[in-house]
């Protein structure tokens, strides 16, 4: 660290970036959020909701995910070697919260799932993650653009 600073480095974000993943994020979660019946039955039943809820969740964590990793590495640090573990990193650097990273790091290995294993998906996880967690996200993406206001 240079003398005089304190604090972690301050990685500079590319703006555009930063903005169109966000975007990506609310549009994303915006669209679960349109689709998703009030009950997990109905959900259960509908497989056009099904698969509009599990492409979009798919698409917001994985925009999250880019973001965390460009942000790890606009800052110079080691970039984890799995999904899961660029949140941990993020938060490490304080960043974002820990116990933010923990739940992010959750959703990271539920895209796993998605893009590996999308038959044995159990539907009431996906349909809980839908209805609870997407607020995660959405913290996610204002902590980053606060940062990076800050950084301004």
């Amino acid at each position: 660290m240079p003398p005089g600073s304190c604090g972690p480095p301050r990685p500079v974000v590319d703006s555009a970036l930063l903005a169109a993943k966000i975007a990506a994020v609310r549009d994303a979660t915006a669209r679960v959020r349109a689709v998703l019946p009030a009950s997990g039955d109905v959900f259960i039943a509908d497989r056009t909701a099904r698969e509009i809820v599990t492409l979009n969740l798919f698409v917001a964590i994985q925009a999250c995910l880019d973001l965390a990793a460009h942000w790890l590495a606009d800052a110079g640090w080691d970039m984890p070697a799995t999904y899961a573990d660029v949140f941990g990193a993020l938060a490490r650097h304080d960043v974002i919260p820990p116990e933010l990273a923990t739940r992010l790091s959750a959703a990271a290995a539920f895209r796993n799932l998605v893009a590996h294993q999308y038959g044995v998906l159990d539907w009431r996880r996906v349909y809980a993650l839908a209805d609870s967690d997407l607020g995660d996200l959405d913290v996610f993406c204002a902590t980053l653009a606060g940062r990076a206001r800050d950084q301004q």
